[in-house]
């Protein structure tokens, strides 16, 4: 499949424009108008990311570029060159009061569903990465990190099957992915990623 670069760019227009959800902190953080295979999906943007103009731009992004490098050795340039960033929510969702980034609202979560149905439906993805537990969930379902890390999973989001192999939230917050099994877990994963077919072919492509 050979997508237009321009059809891409039409859809991120589309959703830039997106007023939906009212309690949503706008503008819409989108990725580079890439025609990938490889779908990247995080949970929503941070309090940084809008100021920035793009997803994973702050300690989180760089945690999960230095993933990157390590397998399957590609620069951050080169990971936002080769994947389609997406999210389960492309708003800031804003703060909780009692601290922390607010969790987006089942409401919000369904709205923005749909523009990640039409980026399934646009670049027919060939490997989802979903990061961390809200957007592994999209895929798989509430289940434990130890029995979903480390793991390839075959998928059918709205009709559309893929390999999915998730990630744990990069986050500082979280320790997870820096103490075991979650350390071991995450380089099983980094080496399924870098061992995909749709991963190398994404350089050959470039």
């Amino acid at each position: 499949m050979t997508l237009p670069v321009a059809a891409v760019e039409k859809h991120l227009a589309a959703l830039r424009a997106c007023e939906r959800c009212p309690r949503m902190h706008r503008p819409v953080v989108v990725g580079r108008p890439k025609a990938s295979r490889v779908l990247l999906v995080g949970q929503a943007p941070g309090d940084k990311e809008p100021k920035l103009c793009r997803p994973f731009a702050w300690t989180a992004g760089k945690t999960l570029f230095k993933w990157f490098a390590e397998a399957p050795g590609w620069t951050e340039d080169e990971v936002r060159d080769r994947i389609y960033f997406a999210a389960v929510c492309r708003c800031f969702p804003g703060k909780r009061p009692e601290g922390g980034d607010r969790v987006p609202a089942p409401d919000e979560i369904a709205n923005c569903s749909v523009w990640l149905e039409r980026e399934f439906a646009l670049l027919q993805p060939l490997l989802v990465l979903p990061v961390g537990k809200l957007a592994i969930s999209q895929f798989l379902g509430e289940r434990p990190l130890v029995e979903t890390i480390g793991r390839s999973f075959r998928i059918d989001y709205r009709g559309h099957a893929a390999d999915c192999i998730p990630l744990p939230h990069p986050s500082g917050a979280s320790p997870w992915h820096r103490m075991e099994p979650g350390r071991t877990l995450l380089r099983e994963a980094l080496a399924r990623v870098a061992a995909h077919a749709a991963i190398k072919k994404s350089v050959s492509s470039a």
